[in-house]
Formats: structure tokens, C-alpha cells, sequence
């Protein structure tokens, strides 16, 4: 199994209130910035060979010396994220194609995941790049806890609720045989077709590739506001003593 990951950390945390200049992904959980507990993770997954990272250009220099002190030896190269993510995404793509392109080992799977989400755990990391080449796709997902309602179209009342059990709420890394991610991203380019995420992009262009789901826990959480921080650290510290 040779998996490469793309780290999206270009996003500028709006809802996260920092000060500009800052990062969200520089926040720290337990003495160490988020984006490095999410290259841990990726470092200590087995079927992973190479990370490709996307960031903000005033990043780079920053992440380079995390990683370094740190010994995150699969760090293959920070590229320049792009205006929105599935921009900063495709410039990853570009980025290994070129690799293969100069004698590198073309992947079996690409896995994109969020810089934002520190707790996502090897082992879930090696689950997912096998589903992926097993089935061509696959996506890690929970249960929704809460009941989920549309918005009426007056937009101040609800309307129907949604049948929960028929409902997932979708996480990273999603994980794609090589060639389908590459070529779905080269049509969206030609179009200047964008999607929310990269299963969309693979549900547009390849609509007979079935997805598969792989139901993970609640600790793959997401830090976008404030108050994700203090949780973040209440499960760093729980998972450390315990």
C-alpha cells in the first residue's frame, strides 16, 4: 500500500476571531500546535509513504521547523494554497503528479484530510486508504446526535424534519483511488466546477463510483470556533491519562 496524504491548512479561520496574521492551525492542544497532532497522526500511519501539506505562503516557514524538530519524516512538500480549498487541494495533485512525473512512485490512494482536525488516528488513517483501493472511494462519517430540520422557504420557520438514521455527518480524510481523484479534479479545473468537498467532486464526474462508509467515532472533531479549543484540549488530556 502506498498512500499519499494532502493536508488542507490553508483556511483563515475566520469564525475562529484570531487576529490577522494568525492561524488556527498554530493553536495549541496540550503545548503543541493542532497541525502538529494532525501530522503525527499521519507520520505514524503505516500505509502512508508521503505528506503534501497546503498552506498560506507566510506559513510555510514555520510549518518546515515543526515538522523538522519534530522527525515528521514524511513530509514530502508545503505547496501554496490556492483561493479556496479545493484550489489549495489541486495544488497538491499538481504537485505529485510532478513528483511521478520526475521517476517518483505514482500512489495507489490519495487521502485529503483537514490541517484543522488534530484527532484522527493512524490506525482509522490505514482503514481508510485500504477501503479506498478496495472500493475506489471511501469517506469516514458519524451519526448525527441532534434531530436535523430543512429551513422553510420563508427562512424564519423550520420545515420537514430529516430521518436521522438515513443521515451522516461526513469528516476527513476522504480517501480515493489515485487516478479518480486526479482526473475528478482535472474536470472540475476545465469547468470551474467547485464542491464543498472531494466526495462531491467524485459524486459530479463519476457518478457510477459508489462511496464507501466508514463509521468512525466523535473524537475526529473539527476546529473552527473558540470553544473548540477548550474541547480539544479536555480530549487531549483524557486520551493522555487514560
Amino acid at each position: 500500500m502506498n498512500a499519499i496524504a494532502i493536508i488542507a491548512a490553508s483556511g483563515i479561520g475566520k469564525r475562529m476571531q484570531l487576529k490577522e496574521g494568525l492561524s488556527k492551525q498554530m493553536l495549541e492542544i496540550g503545548g503543541f500546535a493542532v497541525i502538529y497532532h494532525t501530522l503525527q497522526a499521519f507520520q505514524a500511519a503505516t500505509s502512508v509513504s508521503a505528506i503534501y501539506i497546503a498552506t498560506k505562503l507566510e506559513n510555510k516557514e514555520s510549518f518546515e521547523a515543526m515538522a523538522a524538530a519534530a522527525g515528521f519524516t514524511k513530509l514530502k512538500a508545503i505547496v501554496e494554497g490556492g483561493k479556496e480549498r479545493q484550489d489549495s487541494v489541486n495544488n497538491c495533485i499538481k504537485a505529485i503528479e510532478e513528483e511521478r512525473h520526475r521517476g517518483g512512485i505514482a500512489p495507489d490512494t490519495i487521502l485529503v484530510h483537514d490541517g484543522a482536525r488534530p484527532f484522527i488516528r493512524p490506525d482509522e488513517i490505514d482503514e481508510i486508504s485500504n477501503l479506498s483501493l478496495l472500493f475506489g472511494a471511501c469517506v469516514p462519517a458519524t451519526r448525527p446526535k441532534d434531530t436535523i430540520k430543512f429551513v422553510g422557504s420563508d427562512r424564519e420557520f423550520f420545515g420537514d424534519t430529516l430521518d436521522r438514521s438515513k443521515l451522516l455527518q461526513v469528516q476527513t480524510p476522504q480517501g480515493f483511488r489515485s487516478e479518480l481523484l486526479i482526473q475528478a479534479h482535472e474536470q472540475a479545473e476545465l469547468e470551474g466546477w467547485y464542491a464543498t468537498d472531494d466526495a462531491a467532486l467524485v459524486e459530479r464526474f463519476f457518478p457510477e463510483q459508489l462511496i464507501k462508509i466508514f463509521e468512525t467515532g466523535y473524537h475526529n472533531i473539527k476546529i473552527t470556533t473558540p470553544e473548540d479549543i477548550a474541547l480539544a484540549e479536555a480530549m487531549y488530556q483524557q486520551r493522555i491519562s487514560g
